[in-house]
């Protein structure tokens, strides 16, 4: 799915919001005087951003508008960076990005969906589309997810990316380990 080399060359993985990180549908209404908006976020995707993380790999979500459900679950994701563009202008604002963190567009991976994701997508070493993306977004894309989005893509991808780099079994392995889930060697096993 990756080439080796190309995935241990990526530092930082950029991923839009409506329609990779979820499956791009909005619920929106009011509680008393309070609009409200509501997004499903896949636990799956989370933990591949989390691992994602252990292996070094910085990671950056750029959506084309302002969202507090996004901006809450990038806090609780501990995203490097969120960049949230109403004007859905996402190449400047990941060129910033770029710039503070002294990473080359030869090193980045992105991940989207949809026409605006196109120009990021064009300047990536590794421009990745999720399986239900739109056809210009698929074919700009060196990979395609199995998965769509909202629906375990992003887990898709970063498994697919650590696999690439060798880094799975480790960045697994710790996790476990982290979590103090890694059990015993039984007696049929020794």
């Amino acid at each position: 799915m990756i080439d080796g080399a190309l995935a241990r060359r990526i530092r930082l993985v950029g991923l839009d919001v409506d329609g990779v990180l979820t499956d791009g549908g909005l619920y929106i209404g009011r509680v008393g005087d309070h609009a409200v908006e509501l997004k499903r976020f896949s636990i799956q995707d989370g933990l591949g951003l989390h691992l994602l993380h252990m292996a070094g790999v910085l990671v950056v979500l750029v959506s084309g508008r302002e969202s507090e459900a996004t901006a809450i679950r990038a806090h609780e994701l501990r995203v490097d960076e969120l960049i949230q563009d109403d004007r859905a202008r996402k190449l400047p604002a990941f060129e910033g990005v770029l710039q503070r963190r002294a990473v080359r567009w030869d090193e980045c991976a992105f991940v989207g969906d949809d026409l605006p994701d196109l120009p990021l997508l064009r300047r990536v070493a590794l421009p990745i589309a999720v399986a239900n993306a739109v056809a210009d977004v698929r074919s700009a894309a060196q990979v395609v997810t199995r998965a769509t989005g909202g629906q375990g893509a992003v887990r898709e991808v970063a498994e697919a990316l650590l696999r690439a780099r060798g880094e799975w079994d480790a960045c697994l392995e710790r996790y476990l380990h982290e979590r103090g889930d890694v059990a015993q060697p039984s007696a049929r096993s020794r």
